[in-house]
């Protein structure tokens, strides 16, 4: 029987082979750590955020700031109802939360990854773990592996390694171009007096743009320890993680802490005024945010907290209005999103042909998951991706 070999043992990896057809195929998978699926495992804070609802390739591609255009034909073949499907013919039952993300209803990443595990062993797949690849090298229609556990001689090799440095300089060195990874995923590092012993507060909805790149996303907010964070600081550090890089992590921000516009903040803010003159500053509960976070603005706009309502003059309440709808921030540095580690950049996808996941270089050679230049904001999107690409992969292996 043909053997194929699948370098790296992760979400992609287990999802190929546990679709690929064990009658055609002998399959084993290398992994250089002790233990498979390890990403599966963090993902959502333990509980793996498998896919997001969403069903809809082209609402799906809007998602992914580097691949939409490429994905968009690989989720009209495997988009996330059919992941919810695959799962529910092997006995998982999946939930849609109110935000969209789906999860095992058992909350746990180690019923995902004792599927999968399941799933492999039905196919008779060898797992060998610790088992680091040195060097691929191309034999006139195989291509011999050479790894900490020996030689291994592959028919096909499914490449689902992610996105280290020492796998993208192997597929470089079998001449693929990559496009230099940065992160993506991440939060800012923000260090200023409005944010002092307040993590943990958290907006429902906040505007943050970013005016030398011209960009701006909305979403919940949350201060940290060490700045923000939450969807809105991860979704647009995902879209601008190139030019973020570029600038070293060192940039302004503007945030909108309530996302309401100035001028319409003002006109509650007078409303407020007439209504309520007698109540103090302190204690007046204008906008839906805590009444630390308020008293903080108040306390940075320099406002007595009680000074009556009715006494707060035009010019005190600019300064207020500023600080919470136009506030300007430095950012200095950043920090990794949980143990989600998500990179921009890899496999340049103009060598990957997107209705089967082949190189475009090598034969015989299929490439899926972080390692290609491929990746999406937080929700369950990257491991869709995954799914999708491997699911591909495995039906054209099952046919050809």
């Amino acid at each position: 029987m043909k053997q194929i070999i699948i370098i790296g043992g992760g979400a992609a990896g287990f999802f190929c082979a546990s679709n690929l057809d064990e009658a055609r195929y002998t399959i084993t998978i290398l992994e250089q750590n002790s233990d498979v699926l390890q990403k599966v495992k963090v993902s959502g804070g333990g509980r793996c955020n498998v896919t997001h609802a969403c069903f809809d390739p082209r609402e799906l591609v809007q998602f992914y700031p580097r691949g939409n255009k490429e994905l968009l034909s690989v989720f009209s073949r495997f988009q996330p109802g059919d992941t919810m499907e695959w799962f529910d013919q092997r006995k998982v039952s999946l939930k849609i939360e109110k935000d969209n993300r789906i999860f095992p209803e058992s909350n746990s990443s180690q019923t995902i990854i004792d599927t999968f595990l399941n799933e492999v062993q039905k196919k008779n797949v060898e797992i060998k773990t610790k088992c680091s690849v040195k060097e691929i090298e191309k034999l006139e229609d195989q291509y011999l592996i050479r790894t900490s556990s020996g030689d291994f001689l592959a028919d096909y090799i499914i490449y689902t390694t992610g996105s280290s440095p020492k796998s993208l300089k192997m597929i470089e060195n079998l001449g693929h171009t990559i496009v230099e990874p940065v992160p993506s995923l991440f939060t800012f590092n923000i260090k200023d007096e409005l944010m002092n012993d307040l993590a943990g507060t958290s907006f429902e909805n906040a505007e943050i743009s970013i005016p030398s790149l011209k960009t701006e996303e909305s979403g919940p907010l949350l201060i940290t320890h060490w700045g923000l964070s939450g969807p809105a600081v991860l979704k647009i550090s995902a879209w601008e993680a190139i030019s973020l890089a570029r600038l070293k992590y060192h940039f302004e921000i503007e945030v909108n802490f309530i996302s309401t516009d100035f001028q319409d903040a003002e006109e509650i803010f007078q409303r407020f005024k007439q209504n309520y003159p007698k109540k103090t500053i302190g204690q007046s509960k204008i906008f839906d945010i805590t009444n630390r976070f308020w008293q903080r603005i108040l306390q940075i706009s320099k406002i007595d907290l009680n000074k009556q309502i009715a006494n707060i003059s035009g010019k005190e309440m600019q300064l207020i209005l500023e600080n919470l709808c136009r506030k300007k921030l430095p950012v200095k540095g950043k920090s990794t999103f949980k143990e989600e580690f998500v990179t921009a950049g890899g496999v340049d996808l103009k060598e990957i042909n997107f209705k089967n996941m082949s190189s475009k270089i090598l034969p015989n050679f299929y490439i899926a998951g972080e390692v290609l230049n491929i990746d999406a904001v937080t929700g369950g999107f990257n491991f869709q991706a995954c799914w999708s690409e491997a699911w591909q992969i495995a039906q054209h292996l099952n046919t050809i």
